[in-house]
Parts: C-alpha cells; structure tokens; sequence
C-alpha cells in the first residue's frame, strides 16, 4: 500500500512520522532536525520560508512573519480578539467571522497558512523517504470542534494530502507510550502544548481504545505564559502591550527565559536591542503561572467526573506536550492524580509517534486495534417555542448515528427549518448555532401529520452530517455542517457549568414551553371542533361551559407554571369530551354506511 505518515500539526512545533520495520519514528529535515517551527515568512517577492528559516525573521520582520496559527484555526475574530494586542502581524477585521491576516495587501485564511506548514512536512518526508506522499493521519485537540478539524482537513487538502484520519492528540499519546499493548486498563492523558490544552480519559478493553471522557481548552499553552512574561517586561518598561514593534524581541527572550527555568532555579531576560536585563526566579516565575496551571486542573476534575472515576482508579497517567516540562506543571498533576505520571518519551515528538501508529494501523500494519473516540458538546436541533432538542449527547462515542422523528406545528406547512445546534443548555437562545437548511416542497397537511426524521451522522474524524427526511412522501435534503467560526473554551467550559448550575431553571422553562405548545394544539382542535356540524347538538350549558374552558387556557397560557397550564388543559378536555364523542361517533358511522359485515372483516 502507499505509504501513509503520521502529521502533529503544533501550535509551537510541526512533525512527520512513519512506522518502518514495526516502530513508528520522527523524520528528519534536510538539516537533520526533527522538530519544524510552525513559523511561515513572507519576503515580499512571492517566496515563503518554513520552520528555523522563518523563525530566524521573527525579530527583524516581525509584521511578515506568522506563528501560532494553529489558535486561530475553525475561529471566530471576536474569539481571538484579546490576543490582538501582543499580535506583530495585520488580523483583518473586514469579515464578521472568518480569520483572515494580510500580509503584503493579500488576505490568508488559517488553514491556507496551516498549509505551508503541512507542505514543507511532506517535502522532508518525501526527502527522507525517497517517495510521493499523498496520505496523512493528522491530529489534533480533542477539544477541537467542529469547525475546527475542518479547517484542519482543509489545511491538509490545501497541501496536496488525503487525510485520511483526523485522530485526538490524546489518543495519539497512548499509542505512542505502547500502551495499547497492555490488555487493559483505564489512563489520562493531560496533553499541554504551545496553544492547546487537553484531557482525556480512556479505557483499553483488548485492542479497544474507548475514550470514557474528554475536555479542555482550545486557547490554552505555552503561548499563555509567554504573554503573561511579555507583560511583565512591558511593565517593566512602562510600554503599552499596544507596542507590536517590541514584541517580537520581548516573546524571544522570554521564551528562553521559561524554557531555561524548567532546569534552573533562575534565569536572565535579556533584551539587548531594548537595553533591558531583568533576573526571574523560578519561584516568581510559579507565582505568576499558577492560575494558568489552574485553568488546566478544573478540566481534569470535569473529566473525572464526566467518566465517573476518582484518580485512584486511573491505571496511568501520561503528559504530553512541551509545556509538560515545566515542574511546576509536573508537581500539580501528581498531586491532582495521586501518582506519577509518564515522562519518559520526549513530549514533543510523542504525538507525531502516535499519529504514525495510527497511520501504520491505515496501512494495514500488525496492530489489531480500534480507537473509539468521543464527542465534547452535545448536537440537537431547535423545536417549537425556542427548545433545543438533543439528538446526540455530549461525551458519546463516535463514530456516531442518532435518529429522530419530529413533526410539523401548523395546518399546510410546506417547509421546515432545521436549525443545528451545539451546546448543554435547554433553550436555543443559551446554546451555538452552527447551521441552518430548509426541508422544502412538503405536501401540505394538518398540523401533525408530516413524519419528520432528523439524522445526526458524526464520522472518525468528529465531522457532523446532518439529513432530514419526510417519511410519506420521500422529500430528502442533507447538510455537511461547515460552520465559518468555532467555540472558545470560555464558552464550551460556560455551556458545561451553566447546564449543572441553571438545570432546574432550565427544565421547568423547557416544560413551561411543552405545556404552552400542547394547549395551544388543544385549543386549535377546539376551534376546528366547534366548526363542526355536531356542536349544535350541544347543551347550552355545554356550550358555555368549552366557551369558558377555552378562555380560561388562553389565559393561563401566560403562566411560569406548566402544572397551572396543565390543569387548564385537562379542563378543556373534560369540557369537550362529549363533543369529541358526538363528532367520532358521526365519522364512524359514515364510514360504515353502506357496508356489509363481510367487507368490514376484509377491510
């Protein structure tokens, strides 16, 4: 079979690999390195550098030089608005949603950039390996939404490569750590790269690999910390963060600062250009990251619980990422998982080792295994009165298919909207909107009657399909959801804890609605029964007695109280009952007139 390579497409650093002869390897660069910035510079002649080369322009052409894409991919511009300031190079704000930066008066999107990086990892395998690559498994966040391993694929599309999987970074961990030749077991994976945070918590059963929980935060690194160290020398210097020309030297000195502390007890910041030199000890230096560790042990206890475990019933703990090899990141974990966790590979190359295990698997390698991977955030679509209706849960395994039938509000309604939704909130208004399309030409016909199924398809690589079908008469319209923008993790982490803490509000305002939206058909059907010929067989006293039940519901409708509305239907059917009877009993016996017993039997 073709040859098929494993892609960690980092926010900091790029990689390939391959599995030869049964142990998957990073492939090096023509310089021999194996590590690739995912830094692209533009000279302004039409030439594009890759990697060192363009890192190395960072400083002197800071406003053509573009690193950490990988933050802005599947994104909306407000998402990445606070990021602005400390920015050397031009975001566009001409679009509401899409991401554009313009460089030399032309806009790129992130996964045209994304491509550079992806081409010139194909280029260096193609050298190592002395032929065509056409094939790729790719990874990324498992907090990655929607939009984003779309704009991931695209990038990979863009860059002449079938991608052929889209596989969590967690789950590329463990296959690289070998754990997948344990028989079983339960492990966490705490994944902390330049950009992306994640957690992940998975069950081997005999060659499965079940992801039991996922969470995180797609705006979360090392990149967090280097900007909380640029502000402190921009302090320093008593200089406005709205500073770009200073930027570029400040997050290069900085950078070298962090990294020497994870060895050192202390380091210098040297900025010689700005004549600036500044010691930081590591103790200083944990002070003013806690709160960014912080941030990443909440979605580790939400994880726990989503899997329903305690940290003593974790059989591994791994970390992966190069912002893992900070001590203090290391000491927070073992605390939080009550063991100490796996460091033994070098973290940046662990998921690209992963990722070509999985590619190797593609291939048709040994390795008899499944990954079976999960979805964060639940997927409905919008019904009557503004309710989300969820069709696929958060937390379930995917691939995944999940089926629906609904049905239409109004007498005659000849299109439906369906409206995609994402999020843990009950009500349409609390949750994403990430598409809308309109089943249309559907014969009209009394309210209720249409067979509506809805079908929710998420592939491996987490990518949602959804389709519509009227089942009497066949009218069939589909959607691949591309939605323009992703989810930041303040709101994904906001959907989750707003569900828990407004649960019960949102309930009773979810049955507020049903209760409003069942009187409304059962007045409607009074109106209808009124019309008929049999209401003149009615009692006064009958009369005034639905004429009374009938105001009272319109009334009671403007209640919070869904069991005060029921209690005005159920008034409503008691005081139309007869009248129902009277107009059953007339359609029976016309549909009777006339027939023999015998037909009756047939029929």
């Amino acid at each position: 079979m073709p040859k098929i390579v494993g892609i960690d497409l980092g926010t900091t650093n790029s990689l390939v690999a391959i599995v030869e002869n049964g142990a998957p390897s990073v492939l090096p660069g023509p310089d021999g390195s194996k590590l690739v910035p995912s830094v692209i510079y533009f000279d302004g002649a039409g030439q594009v550098l890759v990697g060192d080369r363009a890192k190395e322009q960072m400083v002197e052409n800071p406003k053509n030089t573009i690193f950490s894409i990988k933050r802005f991919m599947g994104k909306d511009i407000q998402d990445v608005r606070e990021d602005l300031p400390l920015l050397p190079f031009e975001v566009s704000s001409e679009s509401e949603h899409v991401i554009r930066l313009k460089i030399f008066g032309r806009d790129y999107t992130p996964p045209e950039l994304s491509a550079f990086i992806l081409r010139e990892l194909k280029r260096n395998a193609e050298a190592a390996l002395g032929d065509e690559i056409k094939n790729a498994v790719i990874t990324v966040p498992a907090y990655f939404n929607d939009a984003q391993r779309q704009a991931t694929k695209d990038a990979g599309r863009i860059a002449g490569l079938d991608v052929l999987r889209i596989v969590n970074e967690p789950t590329a961990a463990s296959l690289a750590y070998g754990l997948d030749k344990r028989k079983q077991g339960t492990i966490a994976v705490y994944d902390f790269g330049g950009g992306t945070f994640d957690i992940s918590i998975l069950k081997l059963r005999e060659g499965i690999f079940e992801v039991l929980s996922t969470s995180g935060d797609t705006h979360l690194g090392g990149d967090d910390i280097d900007e909380i160290l640029i502000r402190l020398v921009l302090g320093d210097m008593g200089a406005a963060p709205s500073s770009p020309e200073r930027i570029p030297a400040i997050r290069k000195a900085v950078n070298k600062a962090k990294e020497d502390l994870s060895a050192a007890d202390s380091s210098e910041i040297i900025i010689e250009s700005l004549q600036y030199r500044r010691t930081i000890t590591r103790a200083e230096f944990n002070k003013l990251i806690e709160r960014i560790i912080e941030r990443t042990l909440k979605p580790c206890r939400q994880a726990l619980q989503d899997a329903g475990l305690n940290p003593n019933e974790l059989d591994e703990v791994v970390m992966v990422g190069g912002s893992t090899r900070i001590p203090l990141v290391r000491q927070k974990v073992q605390e939080l998982f009550g063991r100490v966790p796996h460091t033994e590979l070098n973290p940046d190359e662990v998921v690209a080792l992963g990722a070509a295990v999985q590619a190797d698997i593609l291939a048709g390698g040994q390795r008899d295994m499944l990954l079976l991977d999960v979805t964060p955030l639940s997927l409905g679509i919008e019904t009557m009165g503004g309710v989300m209706s969820k069709i696929i849960p958060r937390n379930s395994t995917i691939p995944a298919s999940a089926t629906e039938m609904f049905t239409t509000f109004i007498d005659g309604q000849t299109n439906v909207k369906i409206h995609v939704l994402q999020g843990e909130r009950e009500l349409v208004k609390d949750c994403r909107s990430l598409a809308q399309f309109d089943l249309k030409d559907i014969p009209a016909m009394p309210a209720g009657m249409p067979r509506i199924e809805v079908k929710f398809l998420i592939d491996a690589d987490g990518i949602l399909s959804v389709s519509a079908q009227e089942q009497r008469t066949g009218k069939y319209q589909s959607i691949e959801v591309k939605p323009t923008y992703g989810l930041t993790d303040e709101q994904v982490e906001q959907m989750i804890l707003e569900s828990f803490e407004y649960a019960e509000a949102d309930i009773e305002a979810r049955l507020v609605i049903e209760a409003r939206n069942e009187a409304e058909t059962v007045l409607n059907a009074t109106m209808k029964g009124i019309a008929d010929e049999q209401y003149a067989n009615l009692s006064d006293e009958e009369k005034a007695e639905i004429t009374a039940a009938s105001k009272n519901l319109r009334e009671l409708m403007k209640s919070t109280n869904h069991q005060t509305i029921r209690e005005g239907i159920e008034r409503l059917s008691n005081a139309t009952m007869h009248l129902a009877e009277l107009i059953m009993n007339t359609a029976i016996a016309k549909a009777l007139k006339d027939k023999r017993v015998r037909e009756i039997d047939n029929e």
